[in-house]
């Protein structure tokens, strides 16, 4: 059955809407916004029941919202003011994650709120192209609707990568959308892949006491960080009993009734009550019918763009994990609210920042922005290290968050912030007041900003003053 939705005429002659963006994660979200207030008809196509995207449903919001359970339960069993130490609370992963479902929740119901506000028409169900301004949805009940569009941004986020040689339908095996439906209470678990995701998660199951085997493809963890940082993450999750293989490959999982065993290209073989493959994501680009307007994704279901985010075909644009990098919520969002300037003017009036925070969630948190102390001497940079160690901080004393630190990265000579990297409880915090100073342009851009600025204490905050300081003590 094909209906065609009924619409009021638009400033675009001949079509139903000026523009259509498909996909309501935070990219979708940015454009959808941006051309609404500029007076546009503007739809949206979620091929889910509720808006959100999996930023909102199996990503971004559910693993921190799980990360910060499991950290206060870290917390009240290491407090000798709630636990004597006879016994420590235990909470199953589905009882944690019940937590995780009210956020996932509240914060659907509050993106639904900016589309209705804002006059934005939802349509949900399955999106492809019937050519470049006409758009075929088809809905869960088989029935199919049919839009008119003069431009269309596509900002359908991407899904974890599932090797076909491995069978994902097997109650023990899971990739990190389905952990989310972990019923039972695993003992130990296998992490393949050591990026972001699998880090976090293994920071989550062993803070529940969950024996964890982490695999990673590389030789360190997570080395696009500052190597003293990515030293750090691996000291604390091997201190914390985490097994940490490194430059291994998988040959074959096996799932069986009682257990997972993931058989190494090693000759390795490693047994657990489930598996997390956590090793890397594909663009949702391949129910798109792309052919249909003459466009074709990578390998990894990612789309080419212009500066102005434009595909090669002129009125579709792109945002978000689709085109990969930086591939993060945060900077999607902008995404969206650049390519629709592009949209309403011919071309985009900004772009992202240089320097893109990073936040990675895991125990304790990771935050940088910036280059690294690897970078800059590769580049032959004269620079100079400032250090706060979070034990000696008033307030991370008061809160029992001793462990950590703060680097301040700076041009020996005019004193510029070259980068900040942040190891420690609210990490993806406290990266930000370094980083607002160092977008500052010329003189502002100085690490002696935070000699001379009052601090409330006890603060963290407090930390910039004492990285400065023992920074400005080395310059001879």
């Amino acid at each position: 059955m094909t209906r065609a939705s009924k619409q009021p005429n638009t400033s675009s002659p001949g079509f139903q809407f000026d523009a259509v963006v498909i996909g309501t994660g935070p990219g979708g979200e940015g454009a959808a916004m941006q051309l609404s207030k500029a007076g546009k008809q503007v739809a949206v196509i979620e091929r889910h029941e509720s808006v959100g995207g999996g930023c909102t449903h199996w990503g971004t919001i559910p693993s921190k919202a799980l990360r910060h359970s499991v950290s206060r339960l870290i917390e009240y069993n290491a407090n000798p003011l709630f636990n004597d130490g006879d016994r420590s609370r235990h909470l199953t992963f589905s009882e944690i994650l019940k937590h995780a479902s009210a956020v996932i929740r509240k914060q659907s119901r509050l993106r639904g709120s900016f589309y209705d506000r804002n006059g934005v028409r939802i349509f949900h169900g399955e999106a492809s192209f019937i050519d470049a301004h006409t758009i075929r949805i088809t809905r869960e009940d088989g029935s199919i609707d049919q839009l008119t569009t003069n431009q269309v941004i596509l900002a359908t986020g991407s899904r974890p990568y599932t090797p076909k040689d491995i069978d994902f339908s097997h109650p023990r095996i899971y990739n990190s959308d389905s952990i989310l439906s972990l019923k039972h209470d695993p003992k130990s678990v296998i992490i393949y892949g050591a990026g972001v995701i699998g880090s976090e998660y293994a920071s989550i199951f062993r803070g529940m006491g969950v024996k964890v085997d982490l695999v990673n493809m590389r030789d360190r963890l997570l080395s696009f960080l500052d190597a003293e940082i990515s030293d750090a993450l691996s000291y604390h999750l091997w201190n914390n009993g985490v097994m940490i293989r490194h430059n291994e490959m998988y040959q074959a999982v096996e799932g069986r009734d009682d257990c997972v065993i993931l058989h190494l290209e090693s000759g390795k073989k490693m047994r657990a009550d489930c598996l997390l493959f956590a090793n890397g994501r594909t663009g949702n680009t391949d129910m798109l019918n792309l052919s249909a307007i003459g466009l074709k994704a990578d390998s990894r279901g990612q789309l080419k763009v212009d500066d102005n985010y434009r595909t090669e075909v002129d009125n579709i644009y792109a945002v978000g994990d689709v085109i990969g990098y930086p591939s993060l919520a945060s900077a999607a969002y902008n995404q969206g609210r650049f390519a629709a300037q592009a949209m309403l003017s011919g071309q985009c009036p900004t772009s992202l920042v240089e320097d893109i925070p990073t936040g990675i969630y895991t125990i304790p948190e990771i935050s940088s922005v910036g280059k690294t102390e690897q970078e800059l001497t590769a580049q032959k940079v004269p620079y100079e290290v400032g250090r706060a160690q979070f034990m000696h901080l008033a307030r991370a004393q008061i809160a029992n968050t001793q462990v950590g630190s703060l680097k301040i990265l700076f041009h020996r000579d005019s004193k510029k912030i070259l980068g900040i990297h942040c190891f420690g409880e609210r990490a993806s915090e406290i990266v930000h007041i370094g980083q607002a100073i160092m977008q500052q342009d010329g003189d502002a851009n100085n690490i002696e900003y935070f000699v001379n600025t009052t601090f409330n204490y006890p603060t963290m905050a407090e930390a910039y003053r004492v990285a400065a300081i023992n920074g400005l003590n080395r310059i001879f």
